[in-house]
């Protein structure tokens, strides 16, 4: 049988009762919706059943032939992927996958411009701009706009931490925390400074430093108007305003406004002085200290008068020679 503008081929050997053992197919050319040539062929084999049938799809060609897949239901096409190998239950399924390989982006977002290879992705993304959060933590009633951001959530109540290091056994409630911390052991810095070729394992550590460069500072103190490039640091001064003093030593109930400040304080208990220099073996508590002392090494005098041009080592000496200067001023 032929007819004119599509070809067709159908050659029918017959087997036993009315069965067909193997399926080869071939589209070539043609949308997502028809074909522009087919050839199909039939060899009879037994009864009522066909063999298993893959299928390669080859840009806008698809190819199928009757391999073993694997699978143990009868008659199920897969669908193969010729780029990766990737196989997939359906043809629809296949051509979504595809566009991971040609790069195509159909579905674009009205308001932004931006565009995506699946429609249930700008779905998720057009909620960006409409503040839709349609999924709610049963326990905190947090919302959220995706669905896997809830479920991770929800580890935060649970304490679930499925992601384990290979290295340390530390674990993890998102992997995406456990790919961060690998990075400790394997030593990646994937993230460089374009202005001075630094390098870090996160890509906000290098945002944060990015700011070093520009000078910007959008985070605004609401109480005193002082901006700080970071807002952990902002966060920070604000409890200068506050006076909350939200960390206590377990020692002498002592308060502290920074964890940091507090874990420092804990050596002065401990008497643990993790900072050793490497010049003379000196161990100190505070990593600010070892920097001091390294200057007794080097000569590095970094504080310089503006009115005599003497230069000192430490910030208490500096400070101290100012006064006479001041008390100078103040005779005149």
């Amino acid at each position: 049988m032929a007819t004119t503008g599509s070809i067709e081929v159908d050659d029918v050997k017959r087997g036993s009762a009315g069965g067909c053992a193997n399926t080869v197919s071939t589209w070539q050319g043609g949308s997502a919706g028809g074909c522009a040539n087919t050839v199909s062929t039939w060899q009879g084999g037994s009864a009522g059943g066909s063999a298993n049938t893959v299928s390669t799809w080859q840009g806008e060609r698809c190819e199928e032939s009757g391999e073993e897949t694997g699978r143990q239901d009868k008659g199920v096409k897969v669908f193969r992927c010729e780029e990766c190998g990737k196989q997939f239950g359906y043809l629809s399924v296949l051509k979504t996958h595809m566009r991971i390989h040609t790069g195509e982006k159909p579905y674009r977002c009205e308001e932004c411009g931006k565009q995506f290879s699946r429609l249930h992705v700008l779905k998720i993304h057009v909620r960006t701009h409409t503040g839709e959060k349609p999924f709610m933590c049963g326990e905190c009633s947090r919302q959220f706009s995706q669905l896997d951001n809830l479920k991770t959530h929800m580890r935060t109540h649970t304490g679930e931490k499925p992601y384990m290091c290979g290295e340390c056994s530390r674990q993890f409630s998102q992997l995406v925390n456990l790919k961060i911390h690998i990075r400790t052991h394997t030593g990646e810095k994937p993230y460089r400074c374009e202005e001075c070729s630094r390098q870090f394992s996160e890509l906000g550590h290098l945002k944060s430093h990015m700011l070093t460069h520009t000078g910007e500072k959008p985070h605004r103190c609401g109480e005193c108007s002082k901006q700080f490039s970071k807002l952990g640091v902002l966060k920070t001064h604000m409890l200068t305003h506050t006076g909350e003093k939200p960390y206590r030593c377990g020692e002498c109930s002592k308060q502290f406004s920074l964890l940091g400040v507090l874990k420092t304080h804990m050596r002065t208990h401990t008497g643990e002085k993790p900072y050793m220099c490497g010049e003379c073996s000196r161990q100190f508590s505070q990593l600010s200290s070892l920097k001091k002392h390294m200057r007794t090494h080097t000569g590095e005098k970094p504080y310089s008068c503006e009115e005599c041009r003497r230069q000192f080592g430490q910030l208490f000496n500096f400070k101290r020679h100012m006064q006479i200067h001041k008390g100078e001023t103040q005779q005149e």
